[in-house]
């Protein structure tokens, strides 16, 4: 496993990317020991309202990708995306449950918590031990190109940090690139374009495509159910996709294998 790469940089967070109250049904965003961080001004959301099919067409994100490399540090950190989405995912949570979900060791679970923490990312109550993590879902929209990043797109990235296909694709073609092919695999699986064209539009090898595309089917499920951003990346195809079942099955950041859907 590649996941405790403890040598990363400290994440930035110069602009506040998160969205506010968290609109997943059911779940508890604020308890009684939490000291929640400030919330948007509506910008992000703004924006995420103007996004459609056509400027999410992943040719025309690939064609524009250079925009998302300077949005976050933490999204050239896949072992630090892959805490934070999973806090994200399965708050309230805490770091011993943090390090047996993601096997991580428990003194790079605690400061890799510590630099989200420090960053605004990951909030830890006061009171309580062990003391009780939480995280806002963030939602940025690039202001000049077609790309949005948000749970989902975070879950992506981290994926690098234990697979290594997925880790060279996104050394060679870049973050942009990786993301593009996020949204043509959500395209795929909707039925609505087949990975060899994919591939050509995010311009990457067939074979390439292919294999990225089959181990991002889990990120997709597990972002439809819980990331409440999905269909920001994924206005037209959100409902269509035929994804894995969760039912019943531990899905956490990163730990899921490629799937094959037989196409």
């Amino acid at each position: 496993m590649t996941g405790e790469d403890a040598g990363d940089a400290d994440p930035q967070n110069d602009a506040d990317p998160r969205g506010g109250n968290d609109p997943r049904n059911g779940a508890d965003t604020q308890s009684d020991t939490d000291e929640r961080p400030p919330t948007a001004d509506g910008g992000v959301d703004a924006r995420l309202a103007g996004l459609d099919a056509a400027r999410l067409d992943p040719a025309a994100m690939a064609s524009q990708s250079s925009g998302l490399d300077g949005l976050s540090t933490l999204l050239d950190r896949p072992s630090l995306a892959r805490v934070y989405v999973y806090v994200c995912y399965w708050e309230p949570t805490t770091v011993p449950e943090t390090v047996d979900a993601l096997d991580l060791s428990e003194s790079t679970a605690y400061e890799y918590v510590d630099r989200l923490v420090d960053h605004g990312l990951v909030t830890r109550a006061d009171a309580g031990r062990p003391r009780t993590l939480r995280a806002d879902p963030v939602a940025v929209v690039d202001p000049v190109g077609p790309v949005v990043v948000t749970p989902t797109v975070l879950h992506a990235v981290a994926l690098a940090a234990t697979d290594e296909g997925l880790a060279r694709f996104h050394d060679r073609h870049g973050l942009g690139t990786l993301v593009a092919t996020l949204r043509g695999a959500g395209l795929h699986y909707a039925g609505e374009t087949t990975r060899r064209s994919v591939a050509a539009d995010v311009g990457v090898r067939p074979t390439e495509a292919m294999l990225v595309i089959e181990a991002l089917a889990p990120v997709l499920a597990v972002g439809r159910e819980r990331d409440p951003y999905f269909e920001a990346l994924f206005p037209d195809v959100a409902t269509a996709m035929e994804l894995p079942d969760l039912t019943d099955r531990a899905t956490v950041p990163a730990t899921d294998g490629p799937v094959d859907d037989g196409a």
